[in-house]
């Protein structure tokens, strides 16, 4: 079983709510603030938004 998945999280500063990867080779931002919602690590991404579910 793999340790990567994929979250919905919730944008601290405009409340949006998006999809992302855990390991991510890019940082993520949000798409209507423009906040950084995950930063890349090398393997698994620096979360800055609060976990709302977890996708399979």
């Amino acid at each position: 079983m793999t340790k990567s998945k994929f979250l919905k999280v919730k944008c601290e500063d405009c409340g949006n709510e998006q999809i992302v990867f855990n390991r991510p080779a890019m940082n993520v931002r949000c798409m209507v603030c423009g906040n950084t919602l995950i930063e890349c690590k090398g393997s698994v991404g620096d979360l800055k938004a609060k976990i709302v579910a977890e996708l399979e």
